[in-house]
Parts: structure tokens; sequence; C-alpha cells
């Protein structure tokens, strides 16, 4: 009898959820006019015509670029060569030192497992 009733509460409670709903559909509110209009004014020809701007010159020719005015500071040049060789050297210390620490902790592991 229990399980009568709970299948009768389940069925109920179906039967009230599907009444709630409505009979619209949504191919009702879509109709042809409204949905084909945006297409259509996609499609539609464009009269207008490309026009050269003065303002967007490209480049100018090779020939009239003076070196001196495109080349980099020298000074600003050499200060960040300078700044790599430092980083490298850095590099290079950071290495050794961390090979030398590799080294040392391999030679404790070793005195470890032998005592």
């Amino acid at each position: 009898m229990n399980k009568f009733a709970s299948f009768t509460f389940v069925g109920a409670g179906a039967l009230a959820l599907a009444a709630c709903g409505d009979a619209e559909d949504a191919s009702t509110e879509a109709m042809p006019d409204t949905v084909e209009m945006p297409a259509e004014e996609a499609l539609a020809p464009i009269d207008a015509q490309p026009v050269e701007d003065p303002d967007a010159a490209g480049p100018p020719p090779a020939d009239e670029i003076d070196p001196a005015d495109t080349a980099p500071d020298r000074d600003s040049t050499e200060e960040a060569a300078d700044a790599a060789v430092e980083v490298a050297d850095d590099a290079v210390a950071a290495a050794e030192a961390a090979a030398a620490a590799a080294a040392e902790g391999e030679g404790e592991m070793a005195e470890t497992e032998t005592d």
C-alpha cells in the first residue's frame, strides 16, 4: 500500500507540473517577416566607395631615411650591454652554487649510506 501511495503522489505532482505549462509554440512567434528582415538587411548592396586617406601615409622610401635618426644611442646601448653581462655573471654564479650544493648533498648521502 505504501508503494501505491508514493506512486500516486509522484503521478499527481507530474500532472500538476504539466498543467502549469502553456500551449504556446515558439514557432508561432517567429514570423518569417521578423526572422528574415535582419538577414535581408545584411545582404543589401553597399553604395559606399573607398576613399584615400591623405593622413594615412605609408613609411617613407628607404632612400629618404637617415640612419643617424634611427640608430640607437651609444650610451644606452653600452648600458644595456653592461647590464646583460652582469645578468650573465649572476646566472653563472648561481649555476656554480647550485652545482656545488648538489655535489655536497651527494657526498653527504654517500656518507650516510656507508655508515
